[in-house]
């Protein structure tokens, strides 16, 4: 009998691809007009984060903190890494989000599954003039020249199958059509969580970011249960995989919403992810809704671990809120 054995979800900012002394140059990327929100999705400005924010933030980006919360990132990272390779898995079931990287205003699906053989990771492709701490934070979901990935291509068509014959309409891709290569949430999956042993992923795309056509939190929940239900109905006998690259909160960090959400997997709380409000799930935050997926997933298996590093980068409380976490 095939069944998912494994669980993981997992950050994939570029704070973890950066050393914490770079942390300022990212904040300054925060302050120069980026698009932020506050934690009711609200659009703020940078000056009004400031002004709203709990004065403590000032002692969450001393150097000696962003030190040792990027250390802590790291070490989780590598033990994901452990977790993923020691589980003897025959796929991955890999959940992400795409950020205008393959799939732009002609069409954005709400959810698609790529099941082409191999799926290509390109090397990083930046102007001459960019800075090299921003190198630095980009180049770990890029390999340094093209390279194939395995993809479990019958397992896609499968999920896709099943799913269609149970009330989701997915969109199916067999090919990447950008030059780009695979987006970042699956390439960083690719290079720092399989950068030993490769494991054959299956790509699976939620449209977390742009709007109108975001899937709400119920039904990303139902859309993990859907999953968990076709990967069961595979046949012969299999070991598989799901993985959640993304989020928490960010690029305003939400503490609150964080641990919430880390009790709500915890606890199996499917209402309160089900019911999550919509307007708190939008920027980077957004990438919240591959974990909701992952929990809808996992609601056979037991947490067995999780941590989290809120890290901060800025008196107007920008960031990223780390999560990590495995279910077994």
């Amino acid at each position: 009998m095939t069944k998912i054995v494994l669980g993981i979800g997992s950050s994939h900012s570029p704070l973890l691809n950066s050393p914490p002394e770079d942390y300022p140059r990212h904040a300054e990327i925060d302050a120069s007009g980026r698009k932020l929100i506050d934690r009711e999705g609200n659009p703020r400005t940078f000056g009004e984060l400031v002004a709203i924010a709990d004065p403590s933030i000032a002692d969450q980006i001393k150097p000696d903190v962003l030190e040792r919360r990027a250390a802590a990132c790291t070490r989780h990272i590598e033990r994901l890494e452990a977790t993923i390779e020691q589980a003897g898995l025959d796929a991955l079931i890999v959940i992400g989000d795409d950020q205008h990287e393959q799939y732009f205003d002609d069409n954005i699906p709400a959810f698609l599954i790529y099941g082409g053989e191999t799926i290509l990771n390109n090397p990083l492709n930046m102007p001459l003039e960019a800075p090299q701490w921003w190198r630095r934070a980009r180049s770990q979901y890029h390999c340094d020249e093209p390279r194939e990935y395995p993809v479990d291509a019958a397992l896609a068509r499968h999920l896709v199958d099943h799913l269609m014959n149970n009330e989701f309409d997915v969109s199916f891709s067999k090919r990447l059509g950008r030059e780009h290569g695979e987006g970042h949430a699956f390439g960083f999956v690719h290079q720092r969580l399989m950068s030993g042993t490769v494991t054959p992923i299956v790509p699976v795309a939620i449209n977390t970011y742009f709007a109108p056509n975001q899937p709400r939190p119920a039904r990303c929940y139902d859309f993990g249960r859907a999953i968990a239900r076709a990967v069961q109905h595979y046949p012969g006998e299999g070991r598989f995989g799901v993985l959640a690259s993304g989020g928490l909160s960010h690029f305003t960090i939400d503490e609150e919403l964080d641990r919430m959400l880390l009790g709500a997997f915890r606890n199996k709380d499917a209402l309160a992810l089900r019911t999550l409000a919509p307007n708190r799930l939008n920027s980077g935050t957004s990438e919240v809704r591959n974990w909701i997926a992952l929990a809808g997933a996992c609601e056979h298996l037991e947490t067995q671990w999780q941590e989290y590093e809120p890290c901060y980068r800025s008196l107007a409380g920008t960031g990223c809120g780390m999560g990590f976490a495995v279910w077994s």
